[in-house]
């Protein structure tokens, strides 16, 4: 066919095929305008309005009210049903028809009790197809249900995404109609949209860009929208152009549908459950209608496969709640085309859960995956978390677990991460290989700009040739779509774009392994240079989290002791069971860093509670077991658990009037003019009528802790408004608008002087609205002096933090983590140093030079910053979204300040950490006994017990028994060696 010439103007050629396909100019004439053919109204829709979320089987059962599109309904977090009842044309017969259906809240269609789709604008999700059904609807009408969520894909937030959701939010029904869906245009207009982007993205410098842009210009000139018989000599030539495959060196691109679901966010639990339905059921209709689908892959054709990340909590709740979808899952899991991976309960913040609870998480995943799907999952998946302990190395391999990938570290707002395929040594020593998705997203659409930002953000070239890519709507939920897989299916090998190969995290990983050699290695933390207001946010939270996993381990110790002294003891496993579980959902990535909507936090803090009142049970359970009945009158016998994770576990009684004699040197305290003096005989300190430390003497070699000319136990408060993440961030510029708090309420007086304790109180006046009451205690023959302390918090973004400079200078400081400790620079020399101005540790950290330190030891915080000599203590904050009353009201935590001689690390303990006795998982005559090395040092040790012990076996964090590595026993007990840092399991069979 012969055409004009056309001058080679790229703008009016490029714009001209971008009008063609648009969904706003020209729709009356272009191709865009005939996807949708002729409209039919439904029969009915009625609905009915529920302030719970409620079963389908209930719902049906409701009274129905007409209604029609443009009504509203609401509030926010109620829920709509729909009953839809239509019948399709008689002529339409042979056509695809869809029920078209938008709103902007989330829907799931149902029918005959089983949810058939989910329906979610935001995620491009707005018809569902009745084609199937046509010979049934055209004898007689059908009815369908929709279950329609008053919250969108990100929740109701007012005015932004992250706001606190709006309450009183209405959601429309914009579209309720059957309709015709043309295909061919579909299929046409895919064709369009990659050949523009590839015009777009390659720009002028690129030839193939050009050949993108005529073959483009000349479909338009052979299609005409009104005729559907001329779209085959269009698509044509599209096809031709893609067929033109690349060279044999080109990157290979692993394409995985991806659906990830924050399990809370800008929704609550509940909510969650709903989403999950609605995405899989969505994900599992997507797989049955591709059937078809063949990629090329490494030289042969293989069926795609969609990967979903999901969370073994995730996993359980659709069990529950969705049974039979739940087997329709397993049914595609063996059949190899949806394929669970992650290997956690939840997906978890990488930083603040303690070390036993993260072992916990893969134990009770890994267990999960195992039972019900027959596998373990070989790769952590933890895309969307706020940073990477250095220990996660070692607890991967652990539990069987060797590949890592998450792509969060490039959102760092100062320096770029310089790897995406890498070896990660974490600070044992064990490397675990890992990869960041260079497209920097697991919520990709198969978009020519994604694949080719994956290969030019790799910095790996030359090393890696393989990259994942991970596509479909994410965070809350929705996953791939049809577009998308058109999308990659017609460029999966075409010259000027990487090679795309749908695949699967095993062959990706597998890929990587067999060419590995040119690796480098990261050694340490992942830390993301933001988000480091979590360590802080939402206090409440985390006092919740530190106060249960010690109640817990306390718990267990507690009853291992019982089941093995007393007969009649029964251990509380299944109840054990359910209140891990609430703990480590609440280890969720929005939820313990506290970004999430105000509902979640009020579920977390019910679980906490949950979590207080039955823990507190089973422990007087398990002591009353033993022998040890607290409450007691005088005169009677006092036992004493000591469940420490430094000395021995054990229980020791005294007579009662003994027990008060044996604590030591009596504490003293004296006011002398406007100064306070407290003395215990390891420590002196000089108090003034603010509260702040004059001065604090170790006085077993006489070394003063306060910098000279400074006050420790300053309270100081910040300007705390960051770019845009609320709850998350906190930037470098607060530093500059602080503001020490000083003015008295209550100057410092002596509360208690003698006895075992000696303690001053004062309060102080943070803001007009805020207030600082703190009891500072020096217990006898304590080591540190403690500052308990009380806020009255009612600030909108401030930051309060407490200081104290002290008379130590290294270049380093040491913050404990999960099962050890890390340094990280006291000085800003690099933009690596100064991106660590805020930054996260566990129970302690602590500033030493050669013979002496300082540690900062606290119940409930997570957030620090030691620059030059300033140790800094982040206490609260007050950010406005999600949560508009984040950490308002009363807090009482607890904090203290321990001088020493050597390194706090060793402070009168061994290297060796007993952290956990419990009960195993799969023997009810067998301990789990978890150790580790705690001060980076090699060491050999004997673990001695009086319990019965009949066999003992090494074994891995899965409890797994391991016989490669034989159990050394000696008269004395069970001799351990330990390299630095190292973590040790045991099983015991006691029985």
């Amino acid at each position: 066919m012969y055409h004009q010439p056309v001058l080679k103007n790229r703008r009016t050629l490029l714009e001209r095929a971008e009008k063609f396909i648009s969904d706003i100019y020209f729709t009356d004439c272009n191709l865009r305008g005939r996807l949708f053919g002729d409209t039919h109204p439904l029969e009915s829709v009625s609905v009915f309005l529920s302030e719970k979320r409620i079963l389908y089987s209930e719902a049906i059962q409701q009274n129905f009210q007409l209604c029609k599109v443009g009504d509203a309904f609401g509030p926010t977090w109620w829920t709509c049903w729909f009953k839809v009842v239509l019948k399709i044309p008689e002529a339409w017969r042979g056509k695809e028809v869809h029920l078209r259906w938008e709103s902007d809240g989330e829907g799931m269609v149902w029918r005959d009790q089983q949810p058939l789709q989910g329906l979610t604008k935001e995620g491009e999700k707005t018809s569902y197809v009745l084609t199937d059904l046509h010979v049934l609807i055209s004898i007689f009408s059908i009815t369908l249900y929709v279950e329609l969520a008053c919250n969108g894909l990100f929740g109701a937030g007012k005015g932004s995404m992250i706001a606190a959701p709006d309450p009183n939010r209405k959601f429309t029904l914009q579209k309720a109609e059957l309709v015709v869906f043309n295909q061919d245009v579909r299929e046409l207009l895919t064709d369009f949209e990659m050949l523009v982007d590839i015009v777009k993205i390659l720009g002028e410098g690129e030839q193939r860009g050009f050949q993108a842009l005529f073959t483009a210009n000349e479909m338009v000139n052979l299609c005409d929208p009104a005729n559907p018989s001329s779209f085959a000599a269009a698509r044509s030539l599209a096809q031709k152009f893609f067929a033109q495959k690349n060279g044999e060196s080109q990157h290979v691109v692993h394409a995985m549908g991806h659906c990830h679901i924050d399990s809370a966010w800008l929704w609550p639990y509940e909510e969650t459950i709903r989403k999950c339905a609605r995405s899989w059921v969505t994900v599992i209709r997507l797989i049955e209608n591709n059937p078809e689908f063949v990629f090329t892959c490494s030289q042969k054709e293989s069926p795609s496969k969609t990967n979903v990340y999901v969370q073994a909590q995730q996993f359980q709740w659709v069990k529950s709640w969705y049974p039979n979808l739940f087997s329709e899952i397993k049914q595609f899991v063996q059949k190899g085309q949806f394929i669970p991976v992650g290997g956690t309960w939840v997906e978890m913040d990488g930083n603040l859960p303690s070390g036993e609870s993260m072992v916990r998480q893969f134990l009770h995943g890994q267990n999960f995956f195992k039972d019900e799907f027959a596998h373990y999952c070989k790769e952590f998946w933890l895309p969307d978390t706020f940073g990477y302990s250095a220990q996660l190395p070692q607890i991967m391999k652990g539990c069987g677990i060797s590949r890592f990938l998450t792509q969060k570290i490039s959102w760092n707002l100062v320096n770029t991460f310089p790897h995406n395929t890498f070896f990660w040594e974490g600070i044992d020593g064990t490397q675990v290989l890992t990869h960041f998705p260079p497209g920097n997203s697991y919520e990709m659409k198969g978009k020519v700009e994604d694949l080719i930002n994956t290969v030019k953000n790799n910095k790996d070239k030359g090393r890696a040739n393989h990259s994942g890519f991970l596509f479909g709507f994410g965070d809350g939920g929705g996953g791939p779509t049809q577009l998308m897989l058109d999308r990659l299916q017609r460029v999966r090998d075409t010259d000027c774009l990487p090679k795309v190969q749908m695949s699967s995290p095993d062959v990706l990983f597998s890929q990587l392994e067999s060419d590995s050699s040119l690796l480098c290695t990261w050694v340490g933390e992942l830390f993301l240079e933001l988000h480091n207001g979590t360590y802080t946010t939402q206090a409440k939270i985390k006092l919740g989290n530190r106060h249960c996993e010690a109640l817990l381990h306390d718990v267990e110790v507690a009853s291992c002791l019982a089941l093995c002294k007393t007969d009649s003891f029964k251990y509380p496993a299944c109840k054990l069971q359910e209140l891990w579980r609430l703990l480590l959902l609440n280890q969720f990535h929005d939820v313990i860093p506290g970004s999430c909507i105000e509902m979640v936090v009020e579920d977390a803090l019910k679980y906490y509670d949950e979590i207080r009142t039955t823990g507190s049970r089973l422990l007087l359970a398990a002591c009353e077991s033993l022998g040890s009945t607290p409450g007691k009158g005088a005169g009677s016998s006092m036992a004493v658990l000591n469940t420490l994770p430094w000395e021995r576990t054990e229980v020791i009684s005294l007579p009662a009037e003994d027990a008060q004699t044996r604590l030591g040197w009596v504490p003293f305290v004296i006011q002398v003019g406007g100064t306070i003096m407290m003395e215990n005989g390891l420590l002196k300190a000089t108090i003034d009528q603010t509260g702040r430390l004059m001065s604090l003497l170790l006085l077993q070699t006489n070394r003063e802790t306060i910098f000279e000319g400074c006050l420790g136990n300053q309270f100081t408060l910040f300007d705390d408004v960051p770019l845009y993440w609320d709850a998350w961030d906190v930037m470098d510029y607060h530093l500059q608008t602080r503001k020490p708090v000083i003015e008295v309420i209550e100057p410092a007086k002596v509360v208690r002087s003698g006895t075992h304790q000696g303690s001053v109180s004062f309060s102080l006046r943070i803001s007009g609205k805020s207030t600082i009451r703190q009891e500072i205690v020096l217990d006898a023959c304590c080591p540190y002096i403690k500052f308990n302390t009380q806020v009255d918090w009612e600030e909108s973004h401030k930051f309060l933090k407490v200081e104290f400079p002290v008379q130590v200078r290294s270049p380093n400081a040491t913050y404990e983590i999960q099962f050890g400790h890390l340094q990280r620079p006291t000085h800003r020399n690099t933009s690596w140093d100064w991106a660590r101005f805020e930054v996260w540790g566990h129970k302690w950290a602590d500033l030493s030079e050669h013979g002496f330190g300082v540690a900062l030891l606290n119940d409930s915080k997570y957030g620090y910053s030691i620059h030059e000599n300033i140790m800094t203590l982040s206490l609260l904050r007050a950010p406005k979204a999600p949560d508009a009353n984040a950490d308002m009201g009363h807090h009482n935590f607890t904090y203290a300040l321990m001088p020493h001689t050597g390194c706090a690390f060793s402070v009168n303990s061994p290297a060796v950490i007993l952290e956990t006795v419990k009960q195993a998982e799969s023997r009810e005559n067998a301990l789990l006994i978890r150790l580790y090395e705690s001060h980076g040092s090699s060491v050999t040790t004997t673990l001695s017990t009086s319990l019965p012990l009949h066999k003992a076996w090494h074994c891995d964090l899965l409890e797994r028994p391991d016989s490669i590595i034989p159990v050394s026993k000696t008269t004395s007990g069970i001799s351990l060696t330990f390299k630095p840092f190292q973590i040790r399991s045991l099983l015991l069979i006691i029985k």
